[in-house]
């Protein structure tokens, strides 16, 4: 018998690019055992995802190449396989779940015919197949799952699909389970439904889940051993509470030390004099489905004001609407005394040099066909009052300069910067405008853990240099601790809360709000545990 059920030994992969070769794992080793949870920690560049893409065979090969090491499964190596031996493998002994489910789901096909194909490439009859792929749906909490068979990817909100990934991955009973950032782009309620559905599964079938993560919050959750990656390489390895609580290494340090919220919440600015903006009674509507419900509140200058709540709770649509992107039904939105709602086309694209937004995903925001100079200065080329051409590259350096690029950075493109990078040129972009306002929807949301913090400081600073206010959608509560003055939280298109960073996370007086904050996950691993073990109390005193 093998000691482990999969074991990598002195894995190195590397790519090779025009620029030159690319060492993206180096000498990397690491076990996993039947029932267990290890998490492969790291930001992104660290080779964390290369490294169980290599255990799928999923590398293109070239310009990849597996310069040396083993993939023992069962002390079977798996790279002296054949590709006929590896297909009879993956799916039916590894299955894996994407961070991104609607890139992995084919849009043509229903999502029953995907989960069912599953099982007939491995052997299993059409009829055996459909009626296995029901049960999953039902297993993994579908509501009408007899309905959903039918349905296709688009049809269903991220974490559902996330679940139907969940069901597809574990429709042969698989012995690993790879995750690779599961969780990232959810909401937290939902983010803790899919890590108890992991563990669940775990516990019916004894499969050992592979984690691939840069969230301490889900490490914390549910991993027993974690190994942390950096450049490429294998830095520090044990037990997760024991990495929390007594790291070795200095990047370990540093990734403990960026999580978020455990710093000194924000006291509550002055709220005295005329509002920058005051949202009264705003609506949409779409159809007969009311997404906002009468909404109503205030940012004051310098302020930073977080939308908090669930997929479909309202935030990004009340962002469009904000902007006129979606039109509103009814309501006012008084911005420096003036109604965006009503506002003429001609004034409101004058009003909108005032009032920018940063996105979720600035692979989607910025155009790849323009270089980070062109990007930033497209702005100018629109509203040419603000700064003579003849400015326009000192400017372009200096707001590179501003949010922590170097000027040499405007003539790549966006495909050449990292997530973190991207990020940074979107906000640069922003405050080409010279906004007095900038809504930031999800901006930090996909990002590194250490990223994330270095973003939401350069934002803090910013704010502190230029009188910024911020309207900051998010669903990361660490992260609204830290940064924000005051938290509204949203439900079904209706504000159900607001009040002080301090008052609602200290004191909330929904038990929504309650609920939106026992579902946040604290990267240390000892609360975790004692929160899953009041959890489990409370379930048992309830039944």
């Amino acid at each position: 018998m093998a000691d482990h059920l999969l074991e990598v030994r002195n894995l190195s992969v590397e790519f090779h690019t025009a620029q030159g070769v690319v060492k993206a794992v180096e000498d990397v080793s690491w076990h996993l055992d039947r029932g267990e949870t290890l998490a492969i920690l790291g930001e992104s560049g660290s080779g964390k995802s290369v490294s169980a893409s290599a255990v799928m065979n999923l590398i293109d090969m070239p310009p990849g190449r597996i310069r040396q090491g083993k993939i023992l499964l069962d002390g079977k190596d798996l790279l002296k396989m054949t590709e006929e031996e590896r297909r009879r493998i993956n799916g039916k002994r590894i299955a894996m779940v994407f961070q991104d489910p609607l890139a992995h789901l084919n849009p043509v096909y229903t999502v029953g015919w995907q989960i069912a194909e599953i099982m007939r490439v491995h052997g299993t009859a059409q009829a055996d197949a459909r009626a296995r792929a029901l049960a999953l749906l039902k297993r993994v909490g579908l509501p009408e799952p007899e309905a959903a068979l039918n349905k296709y990817p688009h049809q269903f909100s991220g974490g559902q699909r996330q679940r139907l990934m969940i069901a597809m991955a574990v429709a042969m009973k698989p012995d690993i389970l790879i995750a690779d950032e599961p969780t990232t782009a959810l909401d937290v309620t939902v983010q803790a439904e899919v890590l108890s559905l992991m563990q669940e599964l775990q516990a019916e079938t004894g499969m050992g889940i592979l984690l691939i993560t840069h969230d301490l919050g889900v490490v914390a959750e549910i991993a027993d051993r974690v190994v942390v990656m950096n450049g490429g390489r294998v830095v520090e390895t044990g037990e997760a509470a024991e990495v929390y609580t007594n790291p070795q290494h200095p990047y370990t340090k540093k990734l403990i030390g960026a999580a978020p919220g455990k710093g000194e919440m924000p006291e509550e600015g002055d709220r005295d004099g005329e509002p920058l903006l005051k949202v009264q009674s705003l609506q949409k509507s779409y159809g007969g489905f009311h997404a906002l419900k009468g909404v109503t509140f205030t940012i004051m200058p310098g302020e930073t004001v977080a939308v908090v709540g669930e997929s479909g709770s309202g935030k990004s649509t009340l962002a469009r609407a904000l902007l006129r992107l979606e039109e509103p039904n009814g309501g006012k939105a008084i911005y420096r005394g003036r109604d965006l709602v009503t506002m003429a086309p001609k004034d409101l694209f004058k009003m909108r040099r005032d009032i920018q937004m940063v996105f979720q995903d600035p692979t989607q925001s910025l155009n790849p066909r323009m270089t980070v100079y062109q990007i930033i200065s497209e702005a100018w080329a629109i509203h040419p009052d603000i700064l003579p051409k003849s400015q326009w590259r000192a400017r372009v350096s200096e707001l590179l300069t501003k949010v922590g690029l170097h000027p040499e950075m405007a003539a790549r493109y966006p495909h050449q910067f990292s997530g973190g990078q991207r990020q940074r040129i979107a906000i640069a972009r922003a405050l080409a405008m010279e906004p007095s306002l900038i809504i930031c929807d999800e901006a930090v949301s996909a990002l590194d853990v250490s990223i994330q913090a270095q973003v939401i400081q350069l934002l803090d600073g910013l704010r502190q240099e230029f009188g910024l206010s911020y309207l900051f959608i998010a669903h990361d509560l660490p992260v609204v601790r830290d940064f924000a003055d005051r938290v509204i939280v949203m439900k079904a298109g209706r504000i159900v809360e607001e009040g002080p960073v301090r008052q609602v996370f200290d004191h909330p007086r929904e038990e929504y709000t309650r609920a939106l904050l026992a579902a946040s996950l604290d990267p240390d691993p000892n609360i975790q545990a004692a929160r899953r073990d009041a959890r489990r109390n409370m379930e048992t005193a309830v039944a």
